[in-house]
């Protein structure tokens, strides 16, 4: 299609646009979402495509791509902002600012319920009862600031069943990181206080904290409960470190987050700090995709927008760059957010100290990145070389089978390239042809190659083709795989089959290729080192695709067993336990807090399962 042909196709919407704000979509000729885009007013904005001279190179080549158009209507401006943002999010369209960030964030759960409160890590919904601290930027920080928890209040951390069956006191309480309230080693109202204490703690009160344990350990000691006053004592010199080591010293700034975006070489990294309660939660680095020419105040508007679409948005954003359309990027996140919003750009005091924090972690990760990519081109370049390939690798995909004597066969394929590790792009295939009498001998491995390979490829877009493909296996999975890949007309992408070494000696590994000798590469090589990586990455993602299908194959299998427990009873019973195994460790008084579990069905549960 030519670049004019797609602005006649453009012109052609736009004559029945309406002047309304909107969302609207760009596709190609195969249907793939090329741009997503939101508009105040769908006929001005889209109508702006038509006159090349004052579009971009990338923005010309994508119009000339331009096949078809969507749209939608939206009531408000703000509502199309956080349309565009989600259709983004789940459509990753090549020609937009792409945020690859789907992870939730940990939070610090206090619960409160019949037993005593206990700390625990929590993320996704908030559906237990209790107070929920954070976004922490990282497992890292949350694991930091629970392990101050358990060291300073000694709150527990066993879960319910656990708590439930302890007859003495478990290690955690010998080395001092739990009261042991299971056992009564601590009277009620003294564990209440710990509890009061962490809260407090969370909410970044530590002074507060400070007074009462002062206070009580000039009772203990008055009353010459000196081992009491010594544990007091402990309290308040780690909460005194802590507090230097976390709090911001700025009153006005509770709970904020600090945005500042660096761009450099070509690329463009984002860093983000969480404070909340005046303390600081930790830190995360971005690097989001985008086209070139793209400004930083373009790609921070993006990233924005669609950061908090899945997150808690504070009444405080510093920033260290002006964004585009800020006031519609504004307003939308107060529609999302429901309540007020301020973007604050500091110039001068503690605020721009902390903008310039937030701007050096920017600086250092967007180095590193720039660092670990230029290693990985090397060795891309060595692996291009040292394979004899057409040319550097962009896009590596692996292949690995897994089953069990014939049971529950799965092939996976993992994509790597200059950036790694694609996890978005792994895929899993459950094979369906492959005949299971002969896979308990071993037998079949070649038609579950050839029946994955001809799944991933027939059909498959030319964009989304590999430069490189690696089996794992010897002369006949290469055999298979090239009958398949030259059947397909695909013959011109390289393939290597990497066969394990002489009793399974990893860095005596034999290589295959068509058309080439059999061949090993020094086992002390960087390229060897890389491919092993591959390999193991393959076969890493493969045992655990294999062992979660089995495993929620077992637990559906062993539950459908039990008299009585029907589809609702079985999802209650493993939403509130989370596996068969500590269904199976529960009491009867845990099971009966399950929604639609009697005493007796409790019983009848607990007989069948054990």
């Amino acid at each position: 299609m030519t670049k004019i042909s797609g602005i006649q196709v453009i012109k052609s919407y736009v004559k029945t646009l309406a002047e309304k704000p909107g969302v609207y979509r760009m596709l190609n000729q195969e249907g793939e979402v090329l741009y997503v885009g939101k508009a105040k007013n769908l006929k001005k904005r889209v109508s702006n495509y038509t006159q090349p001279n004052r579009l971009t190179v990338r923005i010309q080549r994508m119009v000339s791509l331009t096949h078809k158009m969507e749209f939608a209507l939206t009531q408000t401006e703000s509502e199309a902002l956080l349309l565009e943002a989600n259709l983004i999010k789940s459509l990753m369209p090549r020609f937009n600012v792409l945020l690859k960030d789907d992870k939730s964030y940990p939070y610090i759960l206090l619960t409160k319920d019949d037993l005593p409160p206990k700390v625990m890590i929590h993320r996704g919904a908030k559906k237990k009862k209790g107070d929920y601290f954070g976004p922490f930027a990282s497992p890292g920080a949350v694991y930091q600031t629970l392990e101050i928890l358990t060291r300073v209040f000694r709150l527990r951390t066993c879960k319910d069943t656990t708590y439930n069956n302890r007859s003495r006191p478990c290690l955690q309480y010998h080395i001092k990181r739990c009261t042991a309230p299971c056992v009564n080693k601590i009277p009620p109202e003294d564990y209440d206080l710990n509890v009061k204490m962490t809260r407090d703690f969370l909410m970044g009160r530590t002074k507060d904290i400070q007074s009462i344990l002062a206070r009580h350990m000039q009772q203990a000691s008055g009353e010459m409960h000196y081992e009491k006053a010594a544990v007091l004592r402990d309290q308040i010199q780690a909460l005194t470190t802590i507090q230097k080591a976390h709090e911001i010293h700025l009153d006005s700034l509770k709970n904020a987050d600090i945005i500042a975006g660096v761009q450099e070489h070509g690329m463009t990294a984002i860093q983000v700090f969480f404070f909340r309660n005046g303390c600081n939660y930790g830190n995360r680095s971005f690097f989001p995709n985008y086209g070139a020419n793209q400004t930083l105040k373009e790609i921070m508007a993006a990233f924005v927008t669609q950061f908090y679409l899945n997150k808690e948005v504070p009444p405080k954003i510093l920033l260290n760059t002006k964004m585009i359309e800020e006031d519609w990027v504004n307003q939308s996140l107060e529609d999302h957010a429901q309540h007020k919003v301020k973007f604050i750009y500091p110039k001068m005091g503690d605020r721009y100290r902390l903008i310039e924090m937030a701007e050096r972690n920017a600086k250092e990760a967007l180095a590193m990145k720039v660092s670990q990519k230029s290693s990985q081109k090397k060795i891309l370049e060595a692996l291009a070389k040292e394979l004899g390939l057409p040319k550097v690798p962009q896009r590596i995909e692996i292949y690995d089978n897994s089953h069990i004597q014939g049971a529950d066969a799965y092939g996976c394929m993992v994509v790597s390239g200059p950036e790694g590790f694609d996890k978005k792009s792994y895929r899993q295939f459950i094979i369906k042809n492959a005949k299971q009498e002969n896979l308990k001998h071993g037998g079949d491995d070649y038609a579950m190659m050839e029946e994955v390979l001809s799944r991933r490829f027939k059909g498959a877009e030319k964009d989304n083709h590999p430069d490189l493909i690696i089996l794992d296996g010897g002369k006949g999975q290469l055999s298979v795989s090239v009958n398949v890949m030259n059947s397909l007309g695909l013959e011109h992408i390289p393939m290597v089959a990497i066969a394990k070494g002489v009793d399974r000696n990893a860095g005596r590994e034999r290589f295959f290729m068509p058309g080439r000798d059999e061949f090993s590469i020094d086992f002390q090589s960087p390229v060897m080192y890389y491919l092993q990586r591959l390999r193991d990455e393959a076969h890493r993602f493969a045992i655990g695709t294999h062992r979660a299908k089995r495993e929620r194959k077992i637990e559906k299998s062993v539950l459908d067993t039990i008299p009585g427990v029907g589809p609702k009873r079985k999802k209650a019973l493993l939403q509130h336990f989370g596996s068969v195994r500590h269904v199976s460790e529960a009491t009867v008084r845990d099971l009966v807090k399950v929604d639609g579990i009697s005493r007796d069905m409790a019983q009848i549960i607990l007989d069948h399962l054990r």
